[in-house]
């Protein structure tokens, strides 16, 4: 039997198209050229009509960053809500930060009737043409009857092939238009290729590169858990006996405790899987870009070995660094065909050589860093702290800047989906709303069944400088009572680039000092359980009592105010150019 339209609103209508993507929660705002729609949310946040779960935020910026984390964690679609003009330029770094990242989002704002564009009328601002360079598509819908169509082909986009972030401008006309509202399944845009196939010759091509290797290296990128290809990287570096370094973005793609593990990549990484990328004669790069925080400087980078780059954006290849054979496929395909090509491999000559170069860091670096004997608390060993105690089931969310670099570094990594942080864009104050959307991602089991994560603890890492660069969200965690584990490392500075002052200009510590507010009393006023630690000795007891405490908390630890994240490859220089000691 047919199904009958029913005639709603455009507000209702959209309404009825997220309902039919299978959202539950939304971040958002409400103003002037989106009230019918939040009028129509009235009715789906309560009552028979119930289906949202609508989270307010504080600032339409924070809406992104809590669809972010939500979608991170979640593995589905984050969706953000604001009105137009400033609600709509304030999503803009959510959503360049979720473009970089791949991060699935879909944001929808407010607009002006489309009888008053182009007339600089109230908050009318053009969206669409500011974000189309930092979307995977945006798009304005002028009418009622394309609600369901867009709504539709958005969550495709911003889901499928390499995800992303897709904006819709929602004029209020269409708003507030008559429409016989039909669901819509759009998976089909012309010359958008999100499954490119599988190239066969490739595959045979990197197998015998693999299959002949002496010294091969896998570099595993977020690629791998967007692709939802864990279980398919493990077979295939188990057969082929394959050490692996993972980016920050793909830290929960492989557990930390595998064997295979070698490390993080990168200009803080570990020093072996640095130094290792310089003598491999073959690097299977899987779903990761190849950033110059990565690579280091590419025109010395890895030279010596033939390179095999697995990824679904054909725009990857050859970008930052030449391919050998490149792969562009989903990696969940890429990877069996592949694997079923591979000889059984024995590397464990090739992986023991990493073996002193771990030594060496773990004694200069890691030791001093987790473990120190005197003088104020240290980064590392309050990272290592909540790691040990969280017995590695908790999300880890970071903002950005030295804590984030500690607690990548730090932090364990048993389960998928584990980590939420702003890696292409670096966005300081990215933290404390995506750990919100992320409590609300661990509670949802994805249609995929990616996560079963209910009941894991969301611990945030955050600075001084990046905890006040979204501290009004502290209203949403209290009104939410959001679980979220607040870690504040406060040494008084914006410490990443205090560090960069001091190894490279010359110690001028230009305005990276910080003034900082009383924490207590900014967590007082608003409700959230409150603890200061300055003395290592009481560390231990101060995070079980974070962990025990429901609901939200902060816990402000002081910390030694020029503590350096080492080991580090300077800017510029060969990946393999690693600085394991500060310098004089």
């Amino acid at each position: 039997m047919e199904r009958q339209p029913l005639t709603v609103t455009g507000s209702e209508a959209l309404m009825l198209a997220l309902k039919a993507e299978g959202v539950k929660t939304i971040f958002g705002y409400p103003g002037g050229s989106i009230m019918p729609v939040y009028d129509a949310l009235y009715d789906y946040t309560r009552g028979e009509k119930k289906a949202f779960d609508h989270i307010l935020v504080r600032h339409e910026q924070a809406a992104t960053h809590a669809a972010e984390g939500f979608a991170r964690v979640s593995g589905n679609v984050g969706v953000a809500i604001v009105t137009s003009g400033p609600g709509a330029t304030n999503t803009l770094t959510g959503v360049a930060d979720a473009m970089l990242d791949s991060t699935p989002i879909v944001v929808i704002a407010g607009q002006v009737p489309i009888s008053a564009l182009g007339t600089d009328a109230f908050q009318e601002v053009d969206l669409v043409g500011l974000a189309q360079p930092i979307s995977k598509w945006s798009y304005q819908i002028r009418h009622a009857e394309d609600i369901a169509w867009a709504v539709s082909r958005a969550f495709y986009i911003a889901r499928s092939g390499r995800p992303g972030p897709v904006v819709l401008d929602f004029p209020k006309n269409a708003q507030t238009e008559k429409v016989d509202f039909v669901p819509q399944k759009e998976d089909f845009v012309r010359s958008y290729v999100a499954y490119p196939p599988l190239d066969h010759d490739a595959v045979r091509q990197a197998a015998e590169l693999i299959n002949n290797a002496k010294k091969p290296l896998a570099l595993v990128g977020q690629g791998v858990e967007l692709g939802n290809a864990q279980d398919e990287l493990l077979a295939f570096l188990e057969k082929a006996d394959i050490p692996a370094g993972r980016t920050m973005l793909g830290l929960s793609a492989l557990p930390s405790t595998h064997p295979l593990n070698v490390g993080m990549l990168g200009m803080h990484g570990n020093y072996a899987v640095n130094l290792k990328e310089q003598e491999c004669d073959v690097l299977i790069a899987i779903g990761m870009r190849f950033s110059d925080r990565v690579t280091g400087n590419t025109k010395t980078y890895a030279r010596q070995a033939k390179i095999i780059h697995l990824d679904i954006d054909k725009s990857e290849i050859d970008k930052n660094v030449k391919t050998d054979v490149a792969v562009v496929a989903d990696c969940k395909e890429s990877l069996p065909a592949i694997t079923a090509l591979l000889n059984k491999g024995d590397h464990h000559e090739w992986r023991s050589s990493f073996l002193p170069l771990d030594a060496k860091e773990r004694e200069k670096v890691i030791e001093p860093a987790i473990h120190p004997k005197e003088g104020p608390l240290l980064m590392g060993e309050v990272v290592n702290a909540v790691a040990e105690a969280t017995q590695g089931d908790a999300v880890l969310v970071t903002d950005v800047g030295q804590n984030q670099l500690f607690a990548t570094r730090y932090f364990k990594y048993p389960k998928r989906r584990s980590i939420c942080t702003s890696g292409g864009l670096g966005t300081m104050g990215y933290g404390m709303p995506a750990a919100i959307g992320a409590t609300f991602g661990v509670l949802v089991n994805s249609e995929e069944k990616i996560v079963n994560s209910e009941g894991r603890t969301v611990v945030c890492f955050m600075g001084d400088g990046g905890f006040q660069m979204n501290i009004q969200e502290l209203g949403t965690i209290m009104e939410q009572q959001a679980p979220v584990k607040m870690i504040l490392m406060n040494n008084n500075y914006l410490g990443n680039v205090r560090q960069w002052q001091d190894m490279f200009w010359n110690r001028r510590k230009s305005f990276t000092r910080m003034m900082n507010p009383c924490y207590e009393l900014i967590a007082q006023g608003y409700n959230i359980p409150y603890q200061a630690v300055t003395d290592r000795s009481r560390l231990a007891a101060a995070v079980a009592k974070m962990l025990s405490t429901k609901g939200p908390y902060i816990l402000e630890c002081a910390i030694l105010e020029d503590d350096d994240v080492l080991p580090m490859t300077p800017p510029g220089m060969n990946v393999d150019d690693m600085m394991l000691e500060p310098t004089p």
